[in-house]
């Protein structure tokens, strides 16, 4: 009991911390949503979805035309559309965005205590953690439910170090619930903790857990719900078609990735990986790597450059891991800087460098010059009716049971399964252009089925009659 209490009096020195980091980040990402530069992929794929399983139905996403579980079968949606049963908002989804990726300070400061730092250099640690480039960029890109696993993982950690068995385990649950893929990450963390951390129960727990999830969700779930292999095997397609033909030349033709491998794109990758926390790295932080080995692989492996970035989602699975990295070092009394102030200035250049708050003065702006006209078409859609519209507005309102996005490779044959076609000519959205949005008016004069209820700045909006 004494503790319990001892942990949650620590916990205040992170709480003003994460107070404002929650704050910056949900504003930043509302902004960004308000500036319609969220997508259908993939903000439009969880709301609808999170929004129609609070609704009772089923989460069939329109999008990609299947259901929610056969994307990655991320059960935590279920969780996620509690609060949509009180008041269904998109900024539901950004609101936990931003307290899961800021509330990683709190296991960063304990695991920095608990190593022997002292308080200032465990301060320094959550600011490392919270300048760290991806926290900032992977938040403002739409919504990810991989977000809520980020702190999980440090809390498993934390909580296997303080032989803390049902905390650890939970820990693993939800993370595993969250993706997919995040079940090789538990695998490599469960290695990490049997050979390095001498924790054979932990170790062992994560490993299994991570196997079973694995296989049941790659090879029953996401096949069985969506009607084809993981999304992600196209990223892997020089390997094979299947996750198991993959795996299996991986194992006999590991030289058909040495192109991949070392090419300077994959180099940059690891650059721009290392730079944030290069202060700190020493001999003794490469242990910590075993853990993120899965997810560094699939990044390096992939032929998909958006994984070799800290602007998407994709490296921060790796981030709790390098975050021990960093704490081993500075308890070894490692690597360049030892003092807060050192490291927090570091912290804020690479930041500066590397994070993407200048896009609120320029790309996020792209929209505006008719961002009032597009508001008001969205006001006159006042039905649950199916939508046809751009792959940004579709994100304003997902909130039905079919909307789909204007996209070339994906024309939609009847239009008259919409209740409402809204058209931004002068921005057709991402994947869609001028050309076929002129192509949809057309059919629309043609066919006789819509009326223009709406007109103004290159804005259209069309209703069936």
């Amino acid at each position: 009991m004494n503790s319990v209490k001892q942990s949650f009096n620590k916990s205040k020195e992170p709480t003003y911390l994460f107070i404002i980091s929650s704050l910056i980040l949900f504003f930043c990402s509302s902004l960004r949503h308000g500036l319609f530069q969220s997508t259908a992929f993939d903000l439009g794929i969880f709301d609808q979805s999170i929004y129609l399983i609070s609704q009772g139905k089923s989460p069939v996403n329109t999008f990609m035309d299947f259901h929610i579980l056969g994307d990655h079968a991320a059960w935590v949606h279920y969780l996620l559309a509690i609060p949509y049963v009180l008041f269904p908002s998109v900024h539901w989804l950004f609101l936990i965005q931003a307290f899961s990726l800021s509330a990683g300070v709190f296991p960063t400061y304990h695991l920095s205590l608990d190593a022997g730092l002292n308080k200032r250099q465990a301060q320094a640690m959550m600011f490392a953690y919270l300048l760290y480039p991806v926290i900032f960029n992977g938040n403002l890109f739409d919504f990810h439910p991989e977000v809520i696993a980020v702190p999980l993982l440090l809390w498993a950690i934390l909580a296997a170090r303080r032989n803390q068995i049902w905390i650890f385990t939970g820990c693993l649950v939800f993370i595993l619930g969250c993706k997919a893929v995040l079940s090789l990450t538990v695998l490599g963390l469960g290695v990490w903790l049997l050979f390095l951390e001498k924790k054979r129960t932990y170790g062992a727990i994560a490993m299994g857990m991570g196997l079973a999830w694995f296989i049941l969700s790659i090879q029953w779930i996401i096949p069985s719900l969506s009607g084809a292999e993981a999304g992600a095997v196209g990223r892997y397609s020089y390997l094979g078609d299947s996750v198991l033909g993959i795996l299996g030349n991986l194992i006999l033709r590991p030289q058909q990735t040495l192109g991949i491998l070392f090419s300077l794109d994959n180099l940059g990758y690891l650059v721009l990986l290392f730079a944030p926390v290069a202060w700190g790295w020493s001999r003794v932080s490469f242990g910590a790597l075993v853990g993120a080995f899965p997810a560094i692989s699939l990044n390096l492996l992939a032929d998909y450059l958006a994984q070799k970035d800290l602007v998407h989602q994709y490296s921060l699975p790796i981030l709790p891991f390098l975050i021990i990295g960093l704490i081993s070092s500075l308890a070894a009394g490692k690597g360049l800087f030892q003092q807060r102030k050192s490291i927090i200035i570091w912290s804020l250049i690479t930041f500066a460098c590397l994070a993407k708050f200048t896009h609120f003065g320029g790309r996020y702006l792209s929209a505006i010059d008719n961002l009032p006209q597009t508001y008001e078409a969205i006001a006159l859609v006042d039905t649950k009716g199916g939508v046809y519209t751009t792959a940004q507005i579709s994100t304003h309102l997902s909130h039905r049971e079919v909307i789909r996005f204007t996209n070339p490779s994906r024309p939609e044959e009847d239009l008259e399964q919409f209740d409402y076609i809204l058209l931004n000519q002068r921005h057709p959205g991402w994947a869609s252009d001028g050309t076929f949005v002129q192509q949809i008016m057309d059919r629309i004069a043609k066919d006789g089925s819509f009326d223009t209820i709406y007109q103004e700045q290159d804005v259209f909006l069309f209703t069936r009659n």
